[in-house]
């Protein structure tokens, strides 16, 4: 009843420039993930009203030498997105958590005695980076939505805790976030490209 999030949100993308100016002038779609490790499942991901953050993520890709899903980074850059989540899996909300903790018990008892994915550290980081075993329980759900004839979800919400302590013995860590996935593109009503603030005037 309440997963339906009416409204704008503005939400943010870090990728190529030259994927940038593509995208935001129609010559290229916006491309959605499907890969395995995907912390939200498959769709299109946005940081939620942080451009700061898409851009860091951008810039951290350039370096890592590793790919987006929108494909190599050389020149980081920032698409901003108008999104309307639709009816969406929000995992802020305490209700579709009960749903991702039965999806996983369920996911377990169709794997019986097999192993099941695990989520992983990346690189040098502490944090969860490749996420196996949440992208396969949230894809799950979705799943069972479709073969149970529901509503499919439009869009899918997760805050995360990533990165070092803030300061010492802090609640809050560096990287500490909202992640947007979209997985029905009517969602996305449009792209622009970040302005910078005009520092002569109040922002809005």
């Amino acid at each position: 009843m309440y997963s339906t999030r009416p409204g704008l949100v503005l939400a943010f993308h870090g990728c190529d420039k030259s994927v940038a100016d593509k995208v935001i002038s129609g010559h290229e779609q916006f491309r959605f993930s499907k890969n395995s490790y995907d912390w939200l499942g498959h769709g299109g991901y946005f940081w939620d009203s942080s451009p700061s953050r898409a851009l860091e993520f951008a810039e951290y890709i350039k370096f890592s030498g590793e790919k987006s899903s929108q494909g190599e980074i050389l020149n980081p850059a920032v698409i901003g997105a108008v999104l309307n989540l639709g009816f969406c899996f929000d995992l802020l909300d305490y209700a579709n958590l009960e749903i991702l903790k039965s999806g996983h018990e369920f996911f377990e008892s169709t794997f019986k005695s097999a192993k099941l994915p695990e989520n992983k550290t990346g690189g040098s980081s502490e944090d969860l980076l490749l996420r196996y075993l949440d992208c396969a329980v949230i894809e799950s759900i979705h799943q069972v939505r479709k073969n149970n004839n529901l509503p499919p979800f439009d869009s899918v919400r997760g805050v995360f805790w990533e990165g070092n302590e803030l300061y010492p013995n802090a609640g809050f860590r560096k990287k500490n976030h909202i992640q947007i996935c979209i997985r029905n593109p009517n969602c996305i009503k449009g792209y622009f490209l970040p302005r910078k603030i005009n520092s002569g005037f109040n922002s809005i």
